[in-house]
């Protein structure tokens, strides 16, 4: 039998097992369902409805209010999971594992599963059902009775608050081995393949959970005792909700001192002496791990807890975070948390994490020795003041290089800073399209400045923060009148100005209107410094496997992408996770190094968000759009995104070459000798430029198209003025020769003249050209253009019986009249960008040639439509 067939006919044995595992499921989630909400009914709302008014019984409801959340989540969950199981099996349709939830969702499962019985038992800790069932309300005496009915359903205990404690647990536990025992039996019957590995991999981490269950009972129920067993005064100072006891000197053969009275209580965070009526207590500053941890060179998960309420979850290593960890901390003044999702190196953070501040503001970013260091953003999304701020961080604060975007004002600030201070030069732009650069001091504006307004005019001075001119100034406007002298603003009086106005200018200089800001205050090598620091770094380490993790970078936009992205915690990683490992990649730089395949290689890579240089792209294209996209898109831009684009080209070679170099020295072979800087940017242009360009594009294209504006109008309304013509009086009108007329194209029906037929001409050559709009790529750009030339030659040598080359005489009026016919709309925009980004050993060439033959023509067309203007205007004088 074929090894293709034999796979269709294991396929389909999977399928069968998978149909039969998602029935048992149904009827395991169907009961469980009904529990759960007997559960709600029955003992959650009831005791939700009896606040107490002591402070001890406050503390314990604010504790099960948060208990019930975590159920409420358990149940939504699972009744989720029971309408999708549901509908599948009445839907009659194939079946495979990924409709089994509990496996391909799993991880989404245990985290709801853990954080149930992590609230649950420091709920027991304090005592909490005890509390919750000696309640004095007439509400819960009235509804003690149907309670008991229910309880001895699933208990013969007779003690009231024993028994919700085994309700509230024993059912879910119960529910969790249903859960192991439909995924063995499935694992038994499954073929071996890809399939039976994932169940066999959610079965262990089903096992865990189970283990990790009895864990945190078994230490709950452990410190509960102890609480029990000490005296008011000790219990109401130390008992902490999160706090567990580890071991009392009761139990082992050791003591403090010769006074066999004293006691010693570890726990989790403290060490406690106590002797007689006081004691003393001493913060750890240690990390207690199972024993399967410690053989792995003290390296494993675990959980670390400070008195302060801090709390650590992840990964350790000798005593210290180290890896991936979820750390809380607590908000003094008000009751709220940063959650931070980073990774830690010997106790501190370094490396790529979100946090979620309790504020309502998020940074992702990097962070180095607990603050955050090198490329981050930081996010408001209160409804007060919201911003966002994209760039460099120094020491915890805003320093070097940065974005702001201000959404209560419509502005944004690019410029540098200086201790979370705007600082150095900066230019704003507005959301009325205003826009001017200035120098900062501490927040403050200094100097003189330029300001760019939407009209066209432009001011040279200094002006305050709601743009009034003030002192000495020049106004150039728009029809080229320009206006020197001081500006003075005075209360009800408007603004003054005393000076000289010159009216000699007819137009003002186009190197005003359009002129280009932050070329010399920003040099492009010098703007996000901080996202190719953080890869150099993983260069220079020789990308070590624990590099990797804190390399994420942006691709991962949210906590919980992120969350998914690393082990589970009290769980290890399965080997399917994994799904790229960087010896792989640098394997694969040494067998795709050649030119031949070198192209699609790194069209490959720069798409993956799991490949160094696809995260590379990925954050410097969050930095793009954070500086040029909505409010950014300002023509006087232009040039500064034009040479960024151009620079991210160039680094992203400049890595390829690091990691390439990296990959041949760790296989023994010699690194390719280092290329002159020339040829290094040759290669930017013509290889990595076209695969990047895309990511780009839009708001790039739309600079080109605002800083063209004014000539595409022009040229607009010139292609309108030419589609009134037919075909014949285009031809003539444009003095195309005439024995170049294709008039055979020309095919009349009845009642039909052929001087009054439009469009029909170089039908070819004008669909050809109206497709350089279809791509970004300004290489096939330029090969659209050489094809409408060559469709435009072929006609030509039709018409003439003879293969013809065009002199440059015959070409320009043809392609004219191609070019008012394919009816581009923003041609200028187009030109330009290609002659901008094309490949420099393209000029002085054909494509050069060519290029500038289609400029004449857009240039022309707008001549044709400025002298009618003209002619208008001599007549209406006239």
């Amino acid at each position: 039998m074929e090894v293709q067939e034999l796979g269709k006919q294991l396929w389909k044995c999977n399928d069968m097992c998978a149909a039969e595992a998602t029935a048992s499921l149904l009827q395991v989630e169907e009961n469980f369902s009904g529990c759960l909400a007997r559960m709600d009914a029955l003992i959650f709302k009831p005791l939700l409805q009896s606040e107490p008014s002591d402070q001890k019984g406050k503390e314990n409801f604010k504790l099960f209010l948060l208990l019930n959340d975590q159920f409420q989540a358990l149940w939504n969950l699972t009744e989720e999971n029971y309408q999708i199981v549901k509908q599948k099996c009445s839907a009659s349709e194939s079946f495979c594992i990924q409709d089994i939830y509990i496996v391909w969702k799993g991880d989404l499962f245990l985290s709801l599963y853990i954080r149930y019985f992590v609230t649950f038992a420091n709920y027991v800790v304090v005592h909490g059902f005890e509390h919750a069932t000696k309640s004095k309300s007439e509400a819960w005496k009235h509804h003690k009775t149907v309670l008991k009915q229910f309880l001895t359903d699933f208990t013969s205990e007779t003690s009231m608050s024993l028994a919700l404690y085994t309700v509230l647990h024993k059912p879910i536990r119960d529910h969790i081995e249903q859960y192991i025992l439909l995924l063995n039996k499935l694992n038994e019957v499954l073929k071996e393949g890809s399939e039976k590995d994932i169940v066999t991999s959610a079965v262990k981490e089903y096992v865990k959970l189970k283990s990790f269950i009895s864990q945190v009972l078994d230490e709950a129920c452990f410190t509960k005792t102890l609480w029990k067993s000490l005296g008011y005064k000790f219990t109401d100072m130390l008992c902490v909700p999160e706090r567990r006891l580890l071991e009392d000197s009761k139990n082992l053969p050791i003591s403090a001192s010769t006074n066999r009275s004293d006691r010693i209580l570890l726990f989790d965070d403290v060490l406690v002496l106590i002797q007689g009526n006081s004691f003393q207590s001493f913060d750890l500053k240690l990390v207690w791990v199972d024993e399967t941890c410690r053989e792995k060179s003290a390296l494993g998960p675990g959980t670390l807890k400070w008195r302060d309420g801090r709390n650590h979850v992840g990964d350790f290593k000798e005593g210290l975070e180290h890896g991936f960890g979820i750390c809380l901390v607590p908000r003094r003044s008000e009751d709220r948390y940063d959650c931070y999702k980073c990774h830690w190196y010997e106790g501190k953070m370094r490396g790529y994490g979100i946090c979620e501040y309790g504020n309502d503001m998020v940074y992702k970013g990097y962070f180095k020795d607990d603050v955050r260091q090198g490329f981050g953003i930081l996010e408001n999304f209160s409804a007060e003041h919201p911003f966002k701020y994209t760039g460099q961080w120094e020491n915890d604060k805003k320093n070097g290089y940065g974005v702001w975007e201000d959404k209560d004002r419509g502005e944004r600030y690019i410029g540098t800073w200086l201790d979370d201070h705007r600082h150095g030069q900066g230019i704003v732009v507005t959301q009325s399209g205003v826009c001017y650069q200035r120098t900062f001091h501490a927040d403050k504006m200094v100097g003189s400045g330029i300001l760019l307004l939407e009209d066209d005019s432009v001011y040279e001075g200094n002006f305050t923060q709601d743009l009034t001119f003030v002192g000495k100034g020049k106004l150039s406007f728009a029809n080229g009148f320009i206006l020197e002298g001081t500006f003075t603003n005075k209360s009800g009086q408007g603004l003054q100005t005393q000076g000289i106005l010159n009216t000699s200018n007819e137009q003002l200089d186009e190197r005003i209107t359009k002129a280009q800001l932050g070329l010399k205050e920003f040099p492009v090598e010098k703007r996000w410094k901080g996202i190719y620091d953080q890869f150099l770094e993983f260069i220079h380490s020789g990308c070590k496997e624990e590099m990797e993790e804190s390399f994420t970078g942006f691709h991962i936009q949210t906590s919980k992408e992120l969350r998914k992205s690393q082990e589970y915690l009290f769980c290890q990683r399965g080997t399917e996770d994994v799904s790229w490992k960087t010896e792989d990649i640098l394997e694969e730089l040494v067998q795709h190094h050649e030119l031949g395949s070198l192209q699609s290689y790194l069209e490959k890579a720069l798409k993956s968000s799991l490949h160094p240089l696809g995260k590379l792209l990925k954050a410097l294209t969050i930095a793009f759009q954070a500086t040029y996209s909505g409010i950014g898109a300002n023509r006087h831009l232009l040039t500064m995104a034009q040479e960024e684009v151009k620079y991210y080209a160039k680094k992203i070679w400049e890595f390829y070459q690091g990691l390439l170099h990296l990959a041949l020295e760790q296989k023994g072979q010699l690194p390719v000798k280092c290329v002159d800087g020339e040829v290094s940017d040759q290669k930017a242009y013509s290889v990595v430029l076209p695969l990047i360009l895309p990511c780009f594009y839009p708001e790039l294209f739309m600079l080109y198209m605002l800083y063209h504006e004014r000539e595409d109008d022009l040229y607009c309304q010139g292609i309108v003025d030419l589609s009134l013509f037919p075909d014949i009086k285009l031809l003539e009108f444009l003095d195309v020769q005439k024995h170049l007329w294709p008039l055979k194209d020309l095919t009349l029906t009845t009642n039909q003249r052929r001087s009054l037929i439009k469009d029909k001409c170089f039908l070819s050559a004008t669909e050809c050209l109206q497709k350089l709009i279809t791509t970004v790529d300004p290489r096939e750009k330029l090969l659209i253009l050489q094809k409408t030339y060559e469709e435009i030659e072929s006609t030509v040598s039709r018409v003439v019986e003879k293969d013809y080359k065009l002199p440059m005489d015959d070409l320009l009026p043809l392609l004219m009249y191609v070019v008012s016919r394919a009816k581009i709309q923003h041609l200028g925009a187009e030109i330009h960008l290609i002659r901008d980004l094309m490949d420099p050993t393209n000029q002085g060439g054909l494509y050069d040639f060519l290029l500038t033959a289609l400029e004449s023509c857009y240039e022309h067309i707008q001549r044709m439509r400025l002298h009618q203007r003209e002619n208008c205007h001599v007549v209406h004088t006239s």
